[in-house]
């Protein structure tokens, strides 16, 4: 569990970790470098769970190694999907990070929605529905890994 309070905003305690996987994790269907590594660290703190249409057919294969499940959702209503995946967990528990349209909801039901600008760049809806945007997969992980940064970024 990580917990986190926030001057001016609120107290976050968290436990899971839900991702989504082409343009956050990966680009191209290829895990990000540096990404195992991390996840395998974060694991120690929060149980991982990445949500993926797995549209390039190589999720199996990349996140073996990397201490967390997966799940291949649906082709349709992947934004619904992901919303009540989050909700089943106990959406007060959950950090939920991505990049896409089908990400909104995820995040914004999330106690803390972090959205990514990478290669395949931000849905601006998706943006609007984050508590805070990183370039990086790698720099979201390390906001979890190092939450003080979080609190410096989210005070009020």
């Amino acid at each position: 569990m990580i917990t986190i309070n926030i001057p001016g905003n609120r107290k976050i305690a968290v436990k899971y970790l839900v991702l989504d996987y082409n343009g956050t994790l990966a680009i191209d269907g290829k895990l990000i470098a540096g990404v195992k590594q991390l996840l395998n660290t974060l694991s120690e703190q929060l149980e991982i769970y990445v949500l993926t249409a797995d549209t390039f057919g190589t999720v199996k294969k990349e996140l073996a190694g990397v201490n967390c499940q997966f799940s291949v959702i649906k082709p349709e209503e992947q934004d619904k999907q992901k919303e009540q995946f989050v909700t089943s967990l106990g959406k007060e528990n959950v950090v939920a990070i991505g990049n896409g349209l089908n990400d909104a909801l995820m995040l914004a039901s999330a106690e803390l929605g972090i959205v990514l600008l990478q290669a395949e760049g931000a849905a601006v809806k998706t943006m609007l529905s984050a508590d805070a945007v990183c370039r990086q997969i790698t720099d979201a992980i390390e906001l979890l890994n190092h939450p003080l940064r979080l609190k410096a970024t989210l005070r009020n």
